[in-house]
């Protein structure tokens, strides 16, 4: 076949090369992946849809629906286990592939994305149907800015870790930004503590608007977040560490589950949150003030000679 073809004008020109552009295609199409990894990812996003759906259901005054929100908390941080699971198999297998990472995004945005902002929306909007509150019009238009900033947010963090993340076991030390897992953690599980433990406590219902909105700020930020697995659990520690972790695991065996998820999240949230806020008001004080010799490139300027 001729690379040239005939116009109505008569005049030869060049075939467009269809084939080479679907070759390119061909060369990037993914043959083979790792089944218990990938299969343990999904379970993320199955858990997290699992959350939206509890949290849509239909709600009634009685105090035995509202579980419901916990519930789907719960779903939430079984996910999150799901998440921790499926990076820690493709890792030691061996078998870190992009398609894996990319999967894991996706199914982070429906657990640690859409999931936790509609359980914070539909509680906090069936709360204000409830009570005739002052200040529900700003409320109610504040809970869609917090939902919709919270999915903004974890989508842009969850791509920026794409574009950022290494594969190489040592470079996962830190983060730049709040995790969105961490993020949803913070979330529900302020919601399974009011649910379970104190379900008259409305004044945290109407606080979680603005938590969802810092929580999303976190995320885009620029303050390091360490790696719980690699910086907290593997290695040898201080004496320290292992007092706390039995804390928080006394206070879960002793039917005090929902506290110990709020001061695990929280601390994790907030520690390096004030730990980087006290860090960048140090450097300012610490910092010395400019003389005009560094004005100067280092020298200050002589009397100027007059003939």
């Amino acid at each position: 076949m001729s690379r040239f073809r005939i116009p109505s004008d008569g005049l030869p020109r060049p075939r467009p090369h269809k084939g080479r552009l679907f070759r390119r295609v061909r060369k990037r199409r993914v043959k083979y992946i790792t089944i218990l990894p990938s299969l343990i990812t999904i379970f993320n996003g199955v858990f997290g849809f699992i959350a939206i759906a509890l949290a849509s259901k239909e709600i009634k005054p009685e105090p035995a629906h509202w579980s419901y929100f916990a519930v789907a908390g719960y779903m939430v941080l079984l996910a999150m286990f799901a998440d921790m699971l499926d990076g820690r198999l493709a890792r030691m297998s061996q078998s870190t592939s992009s398609f894996g990472g990319q999967l894991d995004s996706l199914c982070d945005m429906i657990s640690f994305g859409v999931a936790p902002a509609f359980i914070m929306f539909k509680l906090v909007e069936y709360k204000l149907e409830l009570s005739t509150v002052i200040i529900g019009g700003f409320l109610h238009r504040f809970i869609w800015l917090a939902a919709l900033a919270y999915i903004a947010c974890a989508a842009i963090r969850l791509a920026r870790f794409n574009v950022e993340n290494e594969e190489n076991e040592a470079a996962h030390m830190s983060f730049v930004g709040l995790p969105s897992p961490a993020a949803a953690g913070v979330v529900v599980s302020l919601i399974i503590f009011q649910q379970d433990e104190v379900p008259a406590f409305d004044v945290l219902i109407y606080l979680l608007p603005f938590i969802t909105l810092g929580m999303a700020l976190l995320m885009v930020s620029q303050i390091r977040y360490p790696h719980l697995l690699n910086v907290y659990l593997t290695g040898k520690k201080p004496f320290a560490y292992l007092i706390r972790i039995l804390f928080l695991l006394g206070l879960a065996v002793c039917n005090n589950l929902p506290i110990a998820l709020v001061l695990a999240f929280g601390g994790f949230a907030g520690g390096s949150l004030v730990k980087g806020l006290y860090g960048a008001v140090m450097g300012r004080r610490a910092r010395p003030a400019l003389t005009p010799a560094d004005l100067t490139g280092g020298t200050e300027p002589g009397p100027v000679a007059h003939d």
